[in-house]
Protein backbone atom coordinates (compact mmCIF):
# COMPACT_ATOMS: atom_id res chain seq x y z
CA UNK A 1 0.00 0.00 0.00
CA UNK A 2 1.44 3.75 -1.09
CA UNK A 3 2.01 6.27 1.57
CA UNK A 4 0.65 9.38 0.83
CA UNK A 5 3.27 12.11 0.76
CA UNK A 6 2.62 15.04 2.47
CA UNK A 7 3.06 18.27 0.34
CA UNK A 8 4.01 21.48 2.92
CA UNK A 9 2.63 24.63 1.74
CA UNK A 10 5.30 26.76 0.15
CA UNK A 11 5.19 29.66 2.43
CA UNK A 12 6.86 27.55 4.87
CA UNK A 13 10.10 27.66 2.74
CA UNK A 14 9.87 31.97 2.30
CA UNK A 15 12.27 32.15 5.63
CA UNK A 16 14.76 29.85 4.46
CA UNK A 17 14.40 32.00 0.41
CA UNK A 18 15.27 34.92 2.09
CA UNK A 19 18.34 33.85 4.13
CA UNK A 20 19.91 32.07 1.28
CA UNK A 21 18.96 35.35 -0.98
CA UNK A 22 20.94 37.52 2.09
CA UNK A 23 23.86 34.73 2.47
CA UNK A 24 24.73 35.39 -1.41
CA UNK A 25 24.09 39.07 -1.16
CA UNK A 26 26.83 39.15 1.41
CA UNK A 27 29.17 37.11 -0.74
CA UNK A 28 28.79 39.41 -3.93
CA UNK A 29 29.08 42.58 -2.43
CA UNK A 30 32.40 41.09 -0.03
CA UNK A 31 33.89 39.95 -3.54
CA UNK A 32 33.05 43.02 -5.36
CA UNK A 33 34.35 45.52 -2.35
CA UNK A 34 38.18 43.26 -3.00
CA UNK A 35 40.44 46.00 -0.91
CA UNK A 36 43.51 47.02 -3.54
CA UNK A 37 46.87 46.08 -2.25
CA UNK A 38 49.14 49.03 -2.87
CA UNK A 39 52.34 48.28 -6.12
CA UNK A 40 54.91 48.62 -5.00
CA UNK A 41 58.13 48.22 -7.39
CA UNK A 42 59.40 44.66 -5.61
CA UNK A 43 62.43 42.98 -8.27
CA UNK A 44 61.98 39.24 -7.85
CA UNK A 45 65.24 37.42 -6.08
CA UNK A 46 65.68 36.16 -9.52
CA UNK A 47 64.97 38.55 -12.41
CA UNK A 48 64.10 36.64 -15.61
CA UNK A 49 63.51 37.26 -19.18
CA UNK A 50 59.93 37.64 -19.84
CA UNK A 51 58.37 34.36 -21.68
CA UNK A 52 57.77 35.59 -25.82
CA UNK A 53 54.65 35.55 -27.26
CA UNK A 54 52.40 35.49 -30.13
CA UNK A 55 48.84 36.27 -29.89
CA UNK A 56 45.89 37.62 -31.55
CA UNK A 57 44.44 40.70 -30.67
CA UNK A 58 40.66 41.54 -30.46
CA UNK A 59 40.85 44.60 -32.51
CA UNK A 60 42.18 41.70 -35.73
CA UNK A 61 46.02 40.55 -36.31
CA UNK A 62 48.23 39.55 -33.85
CA UNK A 63 51.00 40.71 -31.41
CA UNK A 64 54.42 39.64 -30.81
CA UNK A 65 55.91 40.52 -27.54
CA UNK A 66 59.85 40.89 -28.91
CA UNK A 67 58.36 43.64 -30.98
CA UNK A 68 58.22 45.47 -27.55
CA UNK A 69 61.83 45.50 -26.32
CA UNK A 70 62.97 48.84 -25.74
CA UNK A 71 59.81 49.88 -23.65
CA UNK A 72 57.90 48.88 -20.58
CA UNK A 73 55.38 46.58 -20.89
CA UNK A 74 52.75 45.98 -18.38
CA UNK A 75 51.07 42.29 -19.13
CA UNK A 76 48.29 41.63 -17.10
CA UNK A 77 45.87 38.12 -17.48
CA UNK A 78 42.56 38.45 -16.74
CA UNK A 79 38.93 37.65 -17.96
CA UNK A 80 35.25 39.24 -17.62
CA UNK A 81 34.03 36.64 -15.31
CA UNK A 82 36.96 37.91 -12.53
CA UNK A 83 35.69 40.30 -10.30
CA UNK A 84 38.78 41.33 -8.87
CA UNK A 85 39.93 42.01 -12.40
CA UNK A 86 36.93 44.58 -12.46
CA UNK A 87 37.85 46.10 -9.30
CA UNK A 88 41.63 47.12 -10.95
CA UNK A 89 40.85 47.76 -14.57
CA UNK A 90 39.96 51.32 -13.79
CA UNK A 91 43.48 52.15 -12.26
CA UNK A 92 44.95 50.21 -15.50
CA UNK A 93 43.12 52.85 -17.82
CA UNK A 94 44.98 55.72 -15.82
CA UNK A 95 48.67 53.89 -16.01
CA UNK A 96 47.63 53.57 -19.77
CA UNK A 97 46.37 56.88 -20.18
CA UNK A 98 49.14 58.38 -18.31
CA UNK A 99 52.19 56.55 -19.45
CA UNK A 100 50.65 55.14 -23.29
CA UNK A 101 52.72 57.80 -25.42
CA UNK A 102 56.30 57.97 -22.43
CA UNK A 103 57.45 53.88 -23.71
CA UNK A 104 54.49 51.85 -21.77
CA UNK A 105 53.19 49.44 -23.28
CA UNK A 106 49.82 47.65 -21.87
CA UNK A 107 48.99 43.98 -22.93
CA UNK A 108 46.13 42.71 -21.23
CA UNK A 109 45.78 39.20 -22.20
CA UNK A 110 41.84 37.66 -21.57
CA UNK A 111 42.04 34.23 -21.11
CA UNK A 112 37.69 33.98 -22.18
CA UNK A 113 36.69 31.49 -24.14
CA UNK A 114 33.73 32.89 -24.80
CA UNK A 115 35.62 35.93 -26.96
CA UNK A 116 31.77 37.44 -27.72
CA UNK A 117 31.97 38.92 -23.58
CA UNK A 118 35.45 40.58 -23.94
CA UNK A 119 34.12 43.60 -25.72
CA UNK A 120 31.32 44.42 -23.98
CA UNK A 121 33.01 44.15 -21.16
CA UNK A 122 35.95 46.81 -22.43
CA UNK A 123 32.94 49.35 -23.42
CA UNK A 124 31.02 48.70 -20.22
CA UNK A 125 33.98 49.77 -18.61
CA UNK A 126 35.83 52.09 -21.01
CA UNK A 127 38.46 50.43 -21.75
CA UNK A 128 41.28 51.25 -24.31
CA UNK A 129 44.19 49.41 -23.61
CA UNK A 130 44.56 46.59 -26.00
CA UNK A 131 43.98 42.91 -25.43
CA UNK A 132 45.27 40.09 -26.24
CA UNK A 133 43.79 36.55 -26.42
CA UNK A 134 44.28 33.15 -24.92
CA UNK A 135 41.31 31.23 -24.34
CA UNK A 136 43.39 27.95 -23.66
CA UNK A 137 45.68 29.84 -21.25
CA UNK A 138 48.45 28.54 -23.10
CA UNK A 139 50.42 31.58 -22.34
CA UNK A 140 49.18 31.78 -18.77
CA UNK A 141 49.65 28.74 -17.73
CA UNK A 142 52.59 27.30 -19.80
CA UNK A 143 54.80 30.46 -20.09
CA UNK A 144 53.78 32.53 -17.26
CA UNK A 145 52.86 29.49 -14.76
CA UNK A 146 50.09 32.46 -13.29
CA UNK A 147 47.52 30.68 -10.76
CA UNK A 148 44.73 32.34 -11.75
CA UNK A 149 43.48 35.82 -12.43
CA UNK A 150 44.27 38.53 -12.22
CA UNK A 151 48.22 38.43 -12.47
CA UNK A 152 50.55 41.29 -13.71
CA UNK A 153 54.00 41.54 -14.45
CA UNK A 154 56.13 44.23 -15.23
CA UNK A 155 58.61 43.86 -17.91
CA UNK A 156 61.22 46.76 -18.16
CA UNK A 157 62.99 47.66 -21.64
CA UNK A 158 65.49 45.08 -21.45
CA UNK A 159 62.55 42.35 -21.34
CA UNK A 160 63.19 41.85 -17.53
CA UNK A 161 60.33 40.76 -15.37
CA UNK A 162 60.66 43.26 -12.63
CA UNK A 163 57.70 42.83 -10.87
CA UNK A 164 54.78 40.28 -10.51
CA UNK A 165 51.79 40.70 -8.99
CA UNK A 166 49.23 37.99 -7.71
CA UNK A 167 45.81 39.19 -7.10
CA UNK A 168 44.34 43.09 -7.72
CA UNK A 169 46.45 46.14 -7.55
CA UNK A 170 45.75 50.14 -7.42
CA UNK A 171 48.11 50.94 -10.06
CA UNK A 172 47.50 54.47 -10.20
CA UNK A 173 48.45 55.92 -6.59
CA UNK A 174 51.01 57.76 -6.49
CA UNK A 175 54.19 55.71 -5.58
CA UNK A 176 52.90 53.37 -8.16
CA UNK A 177 52.88 56.34 -10.87
CA UNK A 178 56.31 57.58 -9.69
CA UNK A 179 57.52 53.72 -10.18
CA UNK A 180 56.09 53.61 -13.77
CA UNK A 181 57.87 57.09 -14.48
CA UNK A 182 61.13 55.91 -13.25
CA UNK A 183 60.91 52.70 -15.36
CA UNK A 184 59.91 54.61 -18.52
CA UNK A 185 62.87 56.77 -17.73
CA UNK A 186 65.38 54.20 -17.56
CA UNK A 187 67.27 53.23 -20.79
Amino acid sequence: MEQAIEKKPVHIYIPYAILVTALLSFLIIAVNKVELKPFEMEYPAEAFIAPGFDLPSLSGGTVDLKNYRGKVVFINFWATWCATCKVEMPSMQKVYDRFKDQGLEMLTISVDKDQSLIQPFMDEYQLTFPVLLDPESSVAKKDYKTTGVPETFIVNKHGIIVHKAIGPRDWATDDAMAAFAQLVAQS
